[in-house]
């Protein structure tokens, strides 16, 4: 599996990125929206589709939904996986108007994050 991880909060990155690894997941991170679809891009263009993505939803610049619209311009079948916290469902429902496979409130258990993350990429394959 090779996921996408975009949130602002560079120390959940780091924290995603070790614990997903040891577990056997290639993780690319992104700070915000712009630099998501900057390593999108970058990954189509090498031919190296992710597999999933999870994104924050609230991000300064760019937000979650915003991305998710233009990742879904470009990539349309890579499934992604909003985090919101609890006063953010609402747009986290928004999100799923527009494509995204789900979302989870922070903060989210790894165990259940990796479910979701596989439980994402099967649909995609189905």
């Amino acid at each position: 599996m090779r996921a996408l991880i975009v949130d602002d909060e560079v120390e959940f990155l780091e924290l995603m990125e070790k614990r997903l690894s040891r577990r056997g997941i290639e993780v690319v991170t992104a700070s915000d929206g712009k630099k998501a679809l900057e390593a999108l891009t970058s990954a189509l263009g090498e031919g190296k589709v992710f597999s999933v993505v999870v994104m924050d939803v609230r991000m300064p610049g760019m937000d979650g939904l915003e991305t998710l619209r233009h990742m879904k311009e470009q990539a349309p079948a890579i499934p992604v996986i909003l985090l919101t916290g609890h006063a953010a469902v609402g747009v986290a429902m928004e999100g799923l108007e527009l494509g995204a496979f789900d979302y989870m409130l922070k903060p989210v258990p790894i165990a259940e994050l990796i479910v979701k993350m596989e439980e994402a990429v099967q649909a995609a394959a189905e």
